[in-house]
C-alpha cells in the first residue's frame, strides 16, 4: 500500500476533529436549532388550544384544554381564505419566475466586458439602490401610465426587478463564470443565448436559487401593494397576507366593541388562537418551498467547471 504524502498526511491531521469537539459543536448546533423550533411550536399548540386555556394559562406549550375551533373559523372563511390562498401562490410564482429571467438576463448582460453599453446600464441600475422617485411618483406611474390599478400586475410588476439582485447576479457571473467556456462555445458556433440558457444557467444554479428564494418570501408575504393599488371593488384579487390581515382586524373590532354593538357574536370568536392559526395557514405553504431551493443549493455547486 502506498504511503501517503507528508504533506497530505500534515493536512489530513489538521482537518481531524476531535470526538469531543465534535460532540460538543453538534450539542451547541441542536441548541440553536431548537431555539428556532420552539417558537414555531409554540404558535401551533396555541392554534389547537381552546380561548378560554388561552385566556386562563396564557401562551403555553401544555395548555388546559385542545380545541380546533380556530381552524374552524378559518374553514368557515374558506371561499374568502380559498381564492386568497390561489392568489398569493399564482402571485409568488408568476413573480418569481419574471423577477428571476429580469435579474439573471440583465446581471450577465452588463457582466460581458465586451458589451458596449455595460457602464450606462450599470449606473442605471445602481442609482435607484442609493434613492428612488419615491412612493408617490411609483403610484402615480403604475395606476395613471401604466394602468395596473385593481390588476394582478400591480402585485406582481412593482416588486419584479430589484437592482440589488441584480448586482449580486452580475458580480456572480463576473466571478464565477469562466471567460474560457465562453470564449469556447463562442468558437463551437453557440449563440449568446443558448450560451446562456445551456452554460451560464446550470453553473449559476445556487445563486439563482438564493434570490429565487428571497423573492418568494418577498412576494408571499406581500400584503402592501394591495393596499396601495386594490380597493373593496377587486376583492376577488386579494392576496392571502391582506386576507389575514383583514379578518384579524375585523376580529379586534368585534372583540373590542361587542358590547357598544348589542351583539354576542365575539363571545364565541377565538380571537388568540385564531391569529396563531393565521400564522399557520400563511408559514406552512412557503416553509414546504425551502426544500425545493435547497436541492438546487446543492445540486449547483458540484455542476461543472473550467479543468485545467
Amino acid at each position: 500500500m502506498a504511503k501517503q504524502p507528508k504533506a497530505k498526511t500534515a493536512t489530513l491531521k489538521y482537518l481531524r476533529v476531535h470526538p469531543v469537539t465534535n460532540v460538543c459543536f453538534s450539542a451547541i448546533f441542536i441548541f440553536l436549532a431548537l431555539l428556532c423550533f420552539m417558537p414555531a411550536l409554540l404558535v401551533l399548540i396555541v392554534s389547537l388550544s381552546s380561548e378560554s386555556s388561552v385566556l386562563s394559562k396564557g401562551y403555553s406549550y401544555f395548555p388546559a384544554e385542545w380545541s380546533l375551533a380556530s381552524y374552524k373559523y378559518l374553514l368557515q372563511q374558506s371561499g374568502y381564505i380559498g381564492r386568497a390562498f390561489m392568489n398569493s401562490i399564482g402571485i409568488t410564482v408568476i413573480g418569481t419566475l419574471i423577477g428571476l429571467i429580469m435579474c439573471s438576463t440583465m446581471g450577465y448582460s452588463i457582466s460581458r466586458s465586451n458589451y458596449r453599453l455595460k457602464g450606462f446600464f450599470t449606473w442605471f441600475i445602481f442609482i435607484p439602490m442609493l434613492f428612488s422617485g419615491g412612493l408617490v411618483a411609483s403610484y402615480v406611474i403604475n395606476t395613471q401610465i401604466l394602468g395596473l390599478k385593481n390588476t394582478y400586475w400591480s402585485l406582481i410588476l412593482p416588486m419584479c426587478c430589484s437592482s440589488f439582485y441584480v448586482i449580486i447576479m452580475r458580480t456572480f457571473f463576473q466571478t464565477t463564470v469562466p471567460d474560457a467556456i465562453i470564449e469556447s462555445a463562442k468558437i463551437d458556433g453557440a449563440r449568446q443565448v443558448r450560451i446562456f440558457l445551456q452554460i451560464v444557467l446550470p453553473i449559476s444554479l445556487p445563486s439563482i436559487a438564493t434570490i429565487g428564494l428571497f423573492y418568494t418570501f418577498a412576494y408571499w408575504n406581500d400584503w402592501m401593494l394591495a393596499k396601495y393599488y386594490l380597493n373593496t371593488n377587486a376583492q376577488e384579487k386579494f392576496p392571502l397576507q391582506y386576507v389575514l390581515i383583514t379578518l384579524e382586524n375585523n376580529i379586534q373590532f368585534l372583540t373590542r366593541n361587542s358590547q357598544f354593538l348589542g351583539t354576542d357574536a365575539a363571545a364565541d370568536l377565538p380571537s388568540e388562537t385564531v391569529r396563531m392559526a393565521m400564522v399557520m395557514v400563511a408559514v406552512i405553504p412557503i416553509a414546504c418551498s425551502y426544500p425545493f431551493f435547497q436541492k438546487y443549493f446543492i445540486s449547483g455547486l458540484t455542476i461543472g467547471a473550467v479543468k485545467g
